[in-house]
């Protein structure tokens, strides 16, 4: 998956390129979903930062093995990302987590 599939995919859900961040917390690790995108006029990043962003979401995403899991919670996901409220997807790094778990995003 690339950058640009990512940002595929949140446009095909949501019709709008939001970001996304890693967060750690309680020794687990999520991909949230967040309510700012980068067709907003005050979004901080431009459009060569966030595909560059969404470039590195992609390579953590590969390197976890959890394209499939990312994909299909996207898809059948009901909820939507609003204003103060991330979406967070739950990420199972298996017994990796710990080494995951100790590297800074």
């Amino acid at each position: 998956m690339t950058g640009r599939e990512l940002q595929a995919l949140l446009l095909e859900k949501w019709g709008y390129s939001y970001d996304l961040q890693l967060r750690r917390t309680q020794g687990r690790i999520f991909l949230q979903v967040m309510w700012r995108y980068q067709e907003q006029a005050s979004f901080p990043l431009s459009e060569a930062e966030y595909l560059a962003h969404m470039d590195q979401m992609a390579s953590y995403i590969n390197s976890w093995n959890q394209i499939d899991h990312i994909t299909r919670w996207i898809q059948e996901t009901r909820e939507k990302p609003r204003l103060g409220k991330a979406i967070n997807i739950p990420l199972d790094l298996g017994q990796r987590a710990s080494e995951w778990l100790a590297d800074e995003f």
